[in-house]
């Protein structure tokens, strides 16, 4: 199980403290719930770390920032939008997490997010703490010019709560590197000073090389670390992956890489099968396909006669993506995306290895199910830290006024995955849960911000 079937007093009198403080915010309730869970065996170990009441006070934000953000479209019409931030821990450096721009942000899902970022900082063992943002604003079918007012009407408020020392945000879901570049360029209008305050950056302008594969990236390293403990590779395995963003694309990459060889691609209409094996030339009409043309993933069947299409079935409990027979599963779409059925389909279709490329993209019920199987699951915080590692990476070349190649990014990003792979093995083990990545993942995280948290006193 993910964790024991008995949970202590003291952990569920937080949980019910928790959910009292926080009515109608199950994404974030369902992430709290699974790390401090998990903690159990950590916690009780740390008398000082009960005293000090650090899970009391991680689980609340420092600071909580929202407000209004009004911009005007092509047409001269007026619009009013909710912006965000969620500044969580900023015990182990500056507050550090994405920017996402989507109809479905609210406060909820950023507090998940932004607590969640916490421990996968931690782990990336760079010094940065935990937060995210946002706006329930929806870039898809708007202008250059239309992005370009909100984003500068968004950080008309935001530049007074981020710096390149206090928080720096990057990129995520609805935020890449058009939006990256007009919020830098209203911060430093408005600040009139060219600092890292944002990561994400193009590479002509401060940004760093691979940070845009990092996460795909980061995902099939650390699924790769998880396979080599068990004396396995990637090569030959089938793979599964889902959503067909920059995460799907640069994990496709890295598995062709490796010599694996992934067989699915999918986004809100459906997805494509292709049993032949998404190669290079394939990936690279996917990449044309989405990042330029912007369509949809059906669009494959028509010009690659090896696939087929599945349209989506809302009415369905159940993603027939996981239902594909394979050895791995990278889901990269979203949170929620596999369910405790999706993960009994992908048990009968034979994958051994998840690796999470999205953040909290399995539920906990599917999550339990997967591992009571053995299967070997590599958690978000852990599998998809790579993104916010060479981000920290891009933080690091801002401060030196320098930009490393390509392939010291990569020699880095490798090591920092295998780095986290072996924090999370360890602490699993030292805690009585040798093979669960999970509860390696929150312990080894939870412990490093725990101390700094005890150093710096009660603040």
């Amino acid at each position: 199980m993910l964790v024991r079937e008995e949970v202590p007093s003291f952990i569920q009198d937080l949980l019910e403290r928790v959910e009292t403080r926080n009515p109608g915010e199950p994404e974030f309730l369902q992430a709290v719930h699974e790390v401090v869970t998990t903690l159990t065996p950590a916690v009780e170990r740390r008398p000082d770390i009960m005293k000090a009441k650090i899970l009391d006070r991680l689980v609340e934000p420092e600071r909580l920032i929202q407000f209004r953000v009004p911009w005007v479209d092509d047409a001269g019409e007026v619009h009013v939008n909710r912006g965000y931030r969620v500044q969580f821990s900023s015990a182990i450096g500056p507050y550090k997490g994405g920017l996402r721009f989507h109809p479905s942000v609210n406060q909820s899902i950023l507090k998940f997010l932004g607590f969640e970022q916490i421990f996968k900082n931690s782990l990336t063992t760079l010094p940065i703490g935990g937060g995210k943002g946002g706006s329930d604003f929806d870039p898809k079918g708007r202008s250059d010019m239309e992005v370009m007012r909100f984003c500068q009407s968004f950080m008309t408020e935001l530049f007074r709560h981020v710096g390149a020392d206090t928080d720096v945000p990057a990129g995520d879901i609805g935020v890449g590197g058009r939006e990256i570049g007009y919020l830098f360029g209203q911060h430093k209008r408005l600040c009139n000073e060219f600092t890292g305050v944002f990561t994400g950056k193009g590479l002509n302008w401060g940004g760093s090389n691979m940070r845009p594969e990092a996460t795909g990236y980061g995902a099939v390293y650390f699924a790769a670390a998880m396979l080599e403990a068990e004396g396995q590779a990637i090569e030959g395995k089938r793979c599964i992956v889902s959503g067909s963003g920059n995460v799907a694309q640069h994990a496709i990459e890295k598995i062709n890489e490796l010599g694996g060889v992934a067989i699915t691609l999918s986004d809100s209409s459906g997805f494509i099968h292709d049993p032949a094996g998404i190669d290079a030339k394939k990936l690279l009409w996917v990449k044309d396909l989405k990042n330029v043309r912007r369509g949809r993933i059906g669009e494959y069947v028509e010009h690659h006669t090896t696939a087929t299409f599945t349209p989506t079935d809302r009415s369905s409990t159940t993603n027939p993506i996981w239902s594909v027979p394979a050895d791995c599963a990278f889901p990269c779409a979203t949170q929620n995306e596999l369910n405790d059925l999706d993960a009994d389909n992908l048990l009968e279709a034979g994958v051994r290895l998840v690796a999470e490329g999205a953040n909290m993209p399995t539920t906990a019920d599917a999550v339990n199910r997967l591992i009571d199987a053995g299967v070997l699951f590599g958690p978000g915080k852990a599998a998809n830290a790579g993104g916010v590692a060479v981000s920290a990476l891009e933080m690091s070349q801002n401060s030196l006024r320098d930009r490393w190649s390509r392939d010291e990014v990569d020699r880095r990003l490798k090591a920092i995955m295998r780095s986290i792979h072996e924090q999370c093995s360890n602490a699993a083990a030292a805690h009585g849960l040798a093979g669960n990545y999970v509860a390696g993942a929150n312990i080894a995280g939870f412990l490093k911000v725990a101390e700094a948290m005890l150093d710096q006193g009660v603040v």
